[in-house]
């Protein structure tokens, strides 16, 4: 046991306690009735991981290769002899990389045969932006970042250059600075495949002249050469999977077009003020909203059919510009995002011979929801949907991204440059599937009844599943942290925030009680959560160290798909604000489905 010290005065220290992590007194027990005379062999060990993991077909194969992988991963502790554990080495194991929370964290184990319609896909935003959306630079680096963390989707924004000899990517009529286009591709090429095999996809904005897309064809075919997806026919009655798609670049993109007049930077400084409070929020940002809750500030101004044009569509006759486009510029577009015009009703319609792409802002969204939430989870079944945050969102904050996927939305497409709860949430739906950034649609969304029916979110639905979550202990932020980092004046006061964000019934959030003074903080708190819907529902933590006279200080986070938890008792690492994994600081919790 050693002292920390901490300055009050010029002339006086506090010195507080510093315990070592130490096993609570349930793992304890539990130790005690899995070992004999204070070892466990891979006996023991075999017994544990079926009776309290749940792990009920571990072969005793498994678990001696498992005693193996945890001596040779702990060999700096004192362990009696081969394949036995003392309770130390037993208590470390629970807490390391080896007992993670979800059922794989580098393997794919969904059903990647489907059509692609039938996949959540990691989805960024104007993915070349550095920082927010009117005055930041453009580069390759943020591209980069997003592919290696296995973002699936890339957006790029297509404009003439200064002397309309080249293409830059920016963001249009802002003072974004430009990146050469080429310089955006040829990262993609190189960075495409390092965190995942599964095909990435490029959404493509087009302000060009059609000679400047015919240099576009002449990039793009000569930076991916093999590796870009070309299909044979303009029309398809049904996407191709995932699978048969793999290390396959693909491009996305409305058939070409002339300029298209945007915002000008005037207008978008009226929403200057909107942004600013934004960006004044908590540093863990705001409390995730309820689903109900948010879309009801919609009621009162429900939309008729013919309001739902996206800016994105206010533009020319598709057959005209097709004319005037370059020929092998449209032939790169392989998954062809249309217009269709008239109202809502009138793009929901499914057409049984092609399949199409359609994109929404946030809020033109929400309020399609509001009317025609059943026609969306059916058009999804077979058909793309992109989602994209609105244009008053100029510090690069997020929206609910649950809104979209609760009703099959595949493309939700969020602001990757800052940080956020709705981005942690993403972070979290896509720690699914070994984290290959497609994750497979639950069956609800993909299903129809016999009188036509599909899922709805809002729909009152019996309990199918009760979580309970056990809060044991945290550890590791005297090693990741300068021991004044949380308070000046004593160890920190942390607690712990657990909930479920998903359907409305299914949302919830609890929090332990505060720890005094303590850097290895231990609760051994139990919560319980009833899930309805437990396919589209994630389990958010946060860590936060209390503080009474300012805003808590932010101590960790991590979401969590339920449908992979693995039951029984985990380590579980956290996150900073950015999504980044802290070295050293996790939490030990027990996860039980009842």
């Amino acid at each position: 046991m050693s002292k920390q010290a901490y300055k009050v005065c010029c002339c006086f220290r506090r010195r507080f306690k510093f315990r070592e992590a130490e096993a609570p007194d349930e793992i304890k027990a539990l130790f005690g009735s899995y070992s004999e005379n204070g070892l466990m062999t891979v006996d023991h060990l075999h017994k544990f991981l079926k009776e309290v993991q749940g792990e009920e077909t571990v072969t005793m194969e498994e678990a001696e290769s498992a005693m193996e992988s945890i001596i040779k991963d702990l060999k700096h502790l004192h362990v009696f002899h081969r394949k036995v554990l003392n309770l130390e080495a037993f208590f470390r194991y629970l807490f390391s990389d080896a007992n993670y929370p979800l059922i794989s964290s580098n393997k794919v184990h969904h059903d990647m045969t489907a059509p692609l319609s039938h996949y959540f896909v990691y989805t960024s935003h104007n993915s070349y932006l550095t920082g927010n959306q009117i005055s930041s630079d453009c580069s390759d680096v943020p591209i980069i970042k997003a592919l290696e963390k296995g973002v699936r989707v890339i957006e790029l924004d297509m404009w003439p250059n200064s002397t309309k000899d080249n293409v830059d990517i920016y963001h249009g009529r802002t003072l974004t600075t430009p990146v050469d286009l080429i310089k955006c591709l040829s990262s993609i090429r190189k960075h495409a495949f390092v965190a995942s095999e599964y095909p990435v996809i490029l959404t493509l904005e087009d302000h060009l002249t059609p000679d400047l897309q015919a240099k576009v064809a002449e990039m793009v075919t000569h930076t991916f050469g093999d590796v870009l997806f070309s299909s044979e026919s303009e029309c398809s009655s049904e996407f191709p999977s995932p699978e048969s798609l793999k290390r396959k670049i693909i491009i996305s993109t409305k058939p070409p077009k002339e300029y298209l007049e945007t915002k000008s930077i005037k207008e978008r400084d009226d929403h200057s003020h909107k942004a600013k409070s934004l960006s004044e929020e908590a540093a863990w940002g705001n409390e995730v909203s309820d689903i109900a809750d948010h879309l009801k500030i919609h009621n009162e101004n429900e939309p008729d059919d013919g309001e739902f044009l996206d800016e994105e569509d206010a533009r020319e006759d598709i057959q005209e510009l097709q004319q005037n486009a370059a020929p092998k510029y449209k032939n790169l577009i392989a998954i062809h995002a249309r217009k269709r015009k008239g109202g809502i009703k009138d793009w929901l319609k499914i057409d049984p011979n092609n399949v199409t792409r359609i994109s929404l802002s946030e809020e033109k969204f929400e309020k399609a929801v509001l009317s025609h939430g059943g026609d969306i989870v059916r058009f999804t079944q077979r058909n793309l949907l992109r989602i994209f945050p609105k244009a008053m969102r100029l510090d690069s904050s997020n929206y609910n991204p649950l809104i979209g996927w609760t009703h099959g939305a595949q493309m939700v497409a969020l602001n990757m440059q800052g940080y956020g709860r709705y981005l942690w949430l993403m972070q979290g739906l896509f720690r699914a599937n070994g984290g290959c950034g497609y994750v497979k649609k639950p069956d609800i969304l993909l299903q129809i009844g016999p009188h036509s029916e599909v899922f709805d979110p809002k729909r009152a639905l019996p309990v199918k599943k009760t979580l309970k979550v056990k809060v044991y202990m945290g550890d590791g932020w005297n090693l990741d942290f300068h021991h004044t980092h949380f308070d000046m004046y004593s160890p920190p006061d942390f607690y712990v925030k657990v909930g479920i964000a998903g359907v409305s019934d299914d949302s919830a959030v609890k929090k332990t009680k505060i720890v005094e003074d303590n850097w290895v903080p231990t609760w051994e708190e139990e919560f319980e959560f009833q899930l309805r819907v437990p396919e589209l529902a994630l389990l958010r933590i946060e860590v936060h160290e209390y503080d009474m006279s300012e805003k808590d200080d932010f101590g960790g986070q991590t979401c969590l798909p339920v449908s992979e938890l693995r039951e029984g008792i985990r380590g579980v690492p956290l996150y900073n604000q950015k999504g980044e994994k802290y070295k050293s600081v996790k939490l030990l919790m027990r996860f039980d489905f009842l």
